[in-house]
């Protein structure tokens, strides 16, 4: 396919049904190839990060326009960017971290300030608050590239925080 350019498209708007269909319609319709993609709920809020293959005769203006019909009709923002090719000197994923504790201002900065010292590299994130409003309980989940000696200061970080982590090694066939 050559010719073709990478965009990235990024969806925000309140949640509802039909925001993944509609945008992807709206892709597939114009020629588009999904190359990644990824989607969440946070507090009510639908957050969408999509790698699209556009066809040579679509450029970035023409994507943005072809999604706007639906974005008014969804109540979402919708912003599209032309994006180069680029390599990484990162690890890939290799580990599972969880983190687990009462919930206080600073967690996800610590364990990803752990990381990026150690030379890991985050390849996704996640998290929430759960448990009730009395104890409530902060679940980090990140997968990462995890070299050697990250597991230690992981360790050392998680009495300091109060916090309980832990590394598991990523299967083969998990995405």
């Amino acid at each position: 396919m050559e010719g073709n350019a990478n965009v990235a498209v990024w969806v925000v708007g309140g949640d509802r049904p039909g925001i993944v269909a509609g945008v992807t319609k709206s892709l597939y319709e114009l020629g588009c190839n999904l190359l990644d993609a990824a989607s969440t709920i946070l507090r009510g809020h639908f957050a969408m990060m999509l790698m699209v293959e556009a066809p040579p005769d679509r450029d970035v203006t023409a994507i943005r326009e072809a999604l706007s019909s639906i974005a008014g009709d969804l109540g979402i923002s919708v912003t599209v960017q032309h994006v180069s090719d680029t390599g990484s000197d990162a690890a890939p994923p290799s580990h599972m971290v969880s983190v687990y504790g009462a919930d206080k201002p600073g967690i996800v900065y610590r364990v990803a300030d752990a990381l990026a010292t150690a030379g890991g590299n985050i390849t996704d994130l996640s998290s929430r608050v759960i448990g009730d409003a009395q104890e409530p309980v902060y679940a980090l989940m990140l997968e990462v590239g995890l070299p050697a000696g990250a597991e230690a200061r992981l360790e050392a970080l998680a009495e300091e925080l109060d916090v309980e982590v832990t590394v598991h090694p990523l299967e083969a066939d998990v995405l």
